[in-house]
């Protein structure tokens, strides 16, 4: 099976097909200073208020502390806008107060929101959202800063494609994030605001790609996809680090490609996961449906394949809400995830699990009206989701499961008897024999297809155990790393540029400088 690089290079045509009926009519508006000579806008948002379908954005090096007086930063919900700063690392679209420094940590510089009528405490920002517009790219910039409400985990998105978040519709089609960098500075406590989601999209349909990105320090996750159906959107080139879970996949579906990203330094990595909340009325079904694209030709259509995943066992991190729960140690939890493929990563250094394939009782008890356990068995108040039909296969492993527990090891499975159940094939460990539970996982789970089931005992005991589900963990009953004190990562500085910043935009003043520039090379 080969890496799926065309769905890349369909979604750029398709992105560029989208802006195609106002290429002839583009213009090209010009935020702040470069190279001496000055854009007619002073601020992001100006920028995008007078911009029209087709138009293009370009942002010169600078610290832009955008507020529209709401929760966005920047709020763009004109459709086939392209918004691209000049430098990655230099564009610095900012949450903290003017006045301060760049990306400011200090806490009288943070902007918490406007507030929130019902509880009539500051209810947080997020920073660039492309809100319900299709065919629009944002790239070439860095965000940081913009925090959640206070005690609550809404906003505090630093680069957000939002589709309708909350309404179990889909509002947004395809989009391009490109050469971004989401991080926050600032955290306080876990029930304070902090940086919770790094990129961001939900409710869209695709075709939608997040390419050469970075994003760390994230309450909840520094990636997250979801609350969609037919997904239809890749990762590919990401770097998620520092964050409570590499990236989330809450309640997404078909059409999604997670490849040559690395996960490193979280409290876990990825996590697909089926959630009975307003990411509904769907769960966690990665099953080819009409249209998807992405198929790994087994009837799964939701791939994570070719990815560097290592090194997440820090519980110091930000964490609220149902990540500050996600179990230590771990690479790739399918969690309540039904026919997902797993292929060819390289897992390593993970203490608990390499992978871990669980059953999910989800406790919520405020169902919005159009959730109603959709996909899962509603008993005692619970919503079940179990998890089946995912395809691991081809991964390679290294030294996990070295914090000692029980069960501990590359491969574990905590799920109840199902047909199909999932099937595991053709992974290795580079040191020595597959560690998996229950025991001989390949030899008795080759197929994908047939009844089977993993170990709800031990194994499932341990999960709990680790991610704390039912409070504190005796040391009697397992040894995982506990919070002691969370430190950030410092603000990203020499990630990748984009090689062009002018390539594809029309003509204009700074682009007339910069091809002089390489002219001369």
């Amino acid at each position: 099976m080969t890496t799926r690089r065309w769905l890349s290079l369909t979604v750029l045509v398709l992105i560029a097909c989208l802006s195609i009926p106002a290429l002839a009519q583009a213009r090209v508006l010009l935020v702040g200073r470069y190279h001496a000579v000055q854009g007619r806008y002073r601020t992001i948002q100006s920028a995008v208020n007078a911009a029209k379908p087709g138009d293009w954005i370009l942002v010169a090096p600078g610290d832009y502390k955008e507020s529209t007086g709401k929760h966005d930063g920047v709020q763009i919900t004109t459709p086939r806008l392209h918004l691209r700063g000049m430098d990655r690392n230099r564009v610095i679209v900012d949450g903290s107060r003017p006045g301060g420094r760049t990306c400011d940590s200090r806490r009288h510089f943070q902007d918490f929101g406007p507030r929130d009528p019902d509880t009539n405490k500051p209810g947080g920002r997020n920073g660039v959202e492309v809100f319900k517009a299709s065919g629009d790219t944002v790239e070439n910039l860095t965000a940081c800063n913009f925090l959640s409400g206070t005690g609550t985990t809404e906003n505090g998105n630093e680069i957000w494609f939002n589709g309708g978040d909350g309404s179990g519709k889909i509002g947004m089609r395809g989009f391009r994030g490109a050469y971004l960098n989401a991080t926050s500075t600032y955290f306080a406590a876990q029930d304070k605001p902090m940086g919770l989601y790094g990129i961001f999209t939900s409710n869209e349909r695709g075709p939608g790609i997040i390419i050469h990105s970075y994003a760390s320090n994230m309450g909840d996750s520094a990636y997250y996809f979801g609350a969609c159906p037919l997904c239809n959107v890749t990762l590919d080139d990401g770097h998620g680090y520092h964050s409570a879970q590499g990236m989330s996949l809450s309640d997404a579906g078909a059409g999604v490609l997670i490849t040559h990203t690395e996960f490193a330094d979280n409290k876990m990595g990825i996590i697909p996961n089926s959630l009975n909340n307003d990411d509904g009325p769907w769960n966690q079904n990665g099953a080819c449906r009409p249209g998807s694209r992405v198929n790994f030709g087994n009837g799964s259509c939701f791939v994570i394949e070719h990815n560097y995943i290592h090194d997440n066992n820090n519980p110091n991190v930000p964490s609220i809400g149902i990540a500050a729960n996600a179990p230590v140690g771990t690479g790739i939890e399918l969690s309540g995830s039904q026919f997902d493929t797993v292929f060819a990563n390289r897992i390593q250094n993970e203490g608990a699990w390499g992978i871990l394939v669980n059953l999910f009782p989800d406790q919520r008890k405020h169902i919005p009206s159009f959730d109603h356990c959709l996909g899962g068995t509603f008993s005692g108040g619970l919503c079940l989701y179990d998890a089946f039909g995912n395809d691991v296969r081809n991964n390679v492993f290294t030294r996990n499961g070295f914090f000692g527990n029980p069960s501990n090891g590359d491969i574990g499975e905590a799920t109840n008897p199902h047909n199909p159940g999932n099937c595991f094939r053709g992974n290795r460990n580079t040191g020595g024999a597959l560690t998996t539970d229950p025991a001989n996982l390949q030899q008795t789970q080759s197929r994908c297809s047939g009844l089977s089931a993993g170990d709800t005992g031990v194994l499932l005991q341990q999960g709990i155990c680790d991610a704390e589900l039912v409070g504190p963990c005796p040391p009697s009953q397992g040894h995982y790393p506990r919070t002691t004190n969370v430190r950030l990562l410092a603000l990203p500085r020499h990630e990748p540029n984009m090689p062009n910043p002018c390539a594809g935009v029309p003509a204009n003043p700074w682009c007339v400088v910069v091809r002089h520039q390489r002219a001369q090379r």
